[in-house]
Formats: structure tokens, sequence, C-alpha cells
């Protein structure tokens, strides 16, 4: 069955998907390993129920899969039981979202064949209404003090935003941000690269663990898979599709955060990169990024500005506002026409301000009375206070 209902302001057809159907792809994402275009072109031909089917019972693989493809797939299934897995998964309070359910992220289906077979999740909250306002900061498993300061900040200031911090569950960025949303009691999100029951890294199990009670842990493999270096390559086109952009804070030249970053690009999302020292390797591969079409953003409002609404812009950046600052652009021009160690007269003060000398002596007196300047007979002259803010208006020393 299907029922039309309003999603990312378009129309779109919600699928109700039966019992068999959901077996199936829970069943094929053991037997599929994650961005398997052509095995995800084969379901999308034949239909997940189908598909289970026939490489249950054999006979010719699907045109464009290998030989030697066909025949692990094959040796996968002998193995695979989607109704045990999901059976083992409610047991840890997730379940199995399939594409064009209610709950199922309309962004993901960017992928096109590439797209995840289905996605276990664990949590209270729903994935497609998280997915619509939520931004992706991830970088360097092995951070600097900074990028760790960078990504709690990020993290923590998204979420006083609204926003929901996606990443990948690890070590170093990821970790900081994850903490830095949840520390506001915000909303955050962690997409891993193995089963949604399992903790990895292992000393972010207590982290996870928070994440599930209090934000969402998604993952495309089953109960028990464990990570390998491949899958996390293919779990990060997965935080690059949920999110409106993604924020690398730190990053080697061949970080993993790179390929996260190159996917949203490829996918029209919004790259973004915090700088760092030049003489930091970490800092490489976001300054390559920058380079190559990434925009810079210093904090949260920054990254709101470019993936939020109409209207939801960062602050002036401006420097400290000193008192000479208020004054009249008259008198400014004054003040900066005196000498910042002698006193002068009337006449060469007014010559230096590019005005007359009745405004000059006006201004003067107007100066005198805000501590500025003081009088001496027939001449002027900076006071104490003011010879700092003068020197520090024009540039000086």
């Amino acid at each position: 069955m299907r029922g039309l209902f309003r999603k990312d302001r378009k129309e779109c057809w919600v699928v109700e998907v039966s019992a068999e159907e959901r077996v199936a792809r829970v069943f094929l994402g053991r037997v599929v390993e994650p961005g398997d275009e052509v095995g995800g072109r084969w379901v999308r031909e034949v239909g997940a129920v189908e598909a289970a089917r026939w490489v249950r019972w054999g006979g010719a693989g699907p045109v464009g899969m290998s030989e030697r493809r066909w025949g692990g797939m094959r040796g996968r299934a002998e193995e695979a039981d989607g109704e045990r897995d999901l059976e083992v998964a409610s047991g840890v309070g997730a379940r199995f979202v399939c594409p064009g359910e209610v709950e199922w992220p309309g962004a993901l289906d960017e992928l096109g064949d590439g797209r995840p077979l289905g996605l276990w999740v664990r949590g209270r909250a729903s994935l497609r209404m998280w997915a619509l306002r939520s931004v992706a900061v991830v970088g360097a498993r092995a951070c600097t003090e900074y990028g760790a300061h960078v990504g709690a900040s990020l993290g923590a200031g998204l979420a006083e935003r609204g926003w929901v911090v996606v990443s990948g569950g690890a070590y170093g960025v990821d970790g900081a941000a994850h903490r830095g949303a949840l520390g506001v009691g915000g909303a955050t999100v962690a997409v891993l690269a193995c089963g949604v029951d399992q903790a990895y890294p292992r000393g972010h199990a207590e982290l996870i663990g928070r994440i599930a009670e209090q934000g969402l842990v998604v993952g495309e493999l089953p109960p028990g898979a464990h990570p390998t270096p491949s899958r996390f390559v293919l779990r990060n086109r997965v935080i690059a599709a949920l999110t409106r952009g993604t924020v690398v804070v730190e990053a080697a030249l061949r970080s993993g955060s790179l390929v996260t970053a190159r996917a949203a690009q490829r996918l029209g999302r919004h790259t973004m990169g915090v700088p760092g020292p030049v003489t930091s390797a970490l800092s490489a591969g976001v300054h390559e990024l920058l380079r190559g079409g990434g925009q810079v953003v210093t904090d949260a409002a920054d990254v709101v500005e470019l993936v939020g609404e109409m209207g939801e812009l960062a602050p002036e950046r401006r420097g400290p506002e000193l008192p000479r600052d208020l004054l009249d652009p008259g008198a400014r021009r004054v003040l900066d026409g005196l000498p910042g160690s002698r006193a002068a007269k009337v006449a060469e003060i007014a010559r230096a301000a590019a005005t007359t000398r009745d405004d000059a002596i006006a201004r003067l007196y107007e100066l005198r009375a805000l501590g500025y300047v003081e009088r001496h007979g027939e001449s002027w002259k900076l006071t104490r206070q003011a010879v700092m803010s003068v020197r520090g208006g024009r540039g000086g020393p």
C-alpha cells in the first residue's frame, strides 16, 4: 500500500512494506556489501523478495556481476537469516527502516543504486525528521587539542541552535562533536560502520550508549557485523547523504573525513572546513578542501548561515569597539589632526583636519569635554589617556 504525504516541501509516496519485503532486505544486507551499485541495481530491477529468492536457490548471477562475486554472495547467503537478525536487533531496541517508509530519509535516494538496502536504527526519534535539519561534523581521529575543542564547540553550538549533529562515533573530532551536542542536551546521530548492537571503537562503548539513549545510532550493516577499512569509507557516503552539509575540522591529506566531504560535494551538499595552522599536517587536508571549493567556517553560526533557511545569518564580525569610534566623523578628523607627542596651535590642527579654524575650535572644546584633549595657552594637546587611543586608530605601535 502507498500513501501520499508532504516531505521536504514535496509530495512523496510512502510505501507500506510487507513483512516478507522487510525480511528479504535484511537477508540481502548480509549478502550484498554496502554501496554495491551492481547489487543495488539488481534489487531495484527484480525486487528484494525475488532477489533474495534468486540468491538462495542459485542460477546465473545478475547481468554485470562477475562469477567470483556471485559465488561470494551465494556463500554468504548460506549463513544469512533475516528473521534471526530482526530478532537480535529487537533485543537491543533497534529497528530496520526500509526505503520508502515514513521514517526513511528521502535524501538517501540521491545515492542511486548505491543507497542502503535499509538502515538499522537505535533510538526513539524519527530518523527522517532529524535528517531534515542535520549537519555532519567530522575530522581526524588523532586530532590535536585544537581539533577536539573546535569539534566540541561546533557540536554544542549547532545543537543549541536546533540542529542535529551527525558523525561517525570515532575517536577524535567525531567523539568531540557528539559530546558537545550531548553536553547541551542536544540531538546527535552516530552512523556506524558495524552493526548497531556493537560498540566500535570499544573505548566509546559508553558514548555510543548515551547516543542511543539521547539520540540515534544508525548503520546499514546487520547485527554483529564488524567494521573493515572499506566499510568505513562506504559508511561515509551515508553521513554525507543524510545531512545538509559536512564540516571537516582537522584532516590529513589522506583522511577518511575528506571522503565524506567529497561525497557531499558530489551530492550537491555544502562542504565546509575549519582552517588550522599552516604548519600542521592535520590541517593540510582541510586547506586542500578549501582550495577545491569548500567554504571557510569558524563556528556554528557560520555553518548555520550556509545550511540554514533564509535569514539565519551569522553575526557581523567586527573588532572591539573603541570609545573614539563613537565620535562624530568631524570630531575624529580633528582628533587625528593633533600631533601625538606635542601641542599644536589651532591653525595647524585645522589644516591637518582639512576644516576651518572655527570648526576646529568648536571640535576641540567638544573633545576637551570628553577628556581627549587639553588646552595649553593658545595650543592644544592630546591627554595622556588619549594618546594610545589615537595611535591605535592610526594603526601605530
